[in-house]
């Protein structure tokens, strides 16, 4: 199956957007390597969760680049990348907060 972009740079992608989208909600250190904070605020998830995103948005245009030429982008393009980024969240926030706190 021949298509414009490798069919193993379109699962790396979706799988480390999946799981830096997860990370901040699957632990309480800052950045997963930074001190242990106990409980970590929904406000550093959410900072961790940006700061993921973007370096998300790093990989995809340097492996762009590295493919081919980079295309020019316009607001729209982020704006729908960072609600799939945090649809791709959804899972870990689910579980951080909806079901855990639930089975207490």
């Amino acid at each position: 199956m021949g298509g414009l972009i490798p069919f193993w740079a379109v699962t790396t992608m979706l799988l480390v957007a999946m799981l830096a989208a997860n990370a901040p909600f699957l632990n309480n250190r800052l950045f997963l390597l930074g001190p242990r904070r106990v409980p970590k605020s929904l406000v550093w998830r959410l900072l961790e969760l940006l700061v993921y995103a973007g370096l998300v948005f790093a990989l995809g245009r340097a492996l762009e680049g590295q493919l081919g030429q980079n295309s020019p982008q316009r607001w729209e393009f982020y704006a729908v990348g960072l609600l799939t980024f945090l649809t791709l969240a959804f899972p870990g926030f689910v579980w951080r907060y909806l079901r855990r706190n639930a089975v207490r």
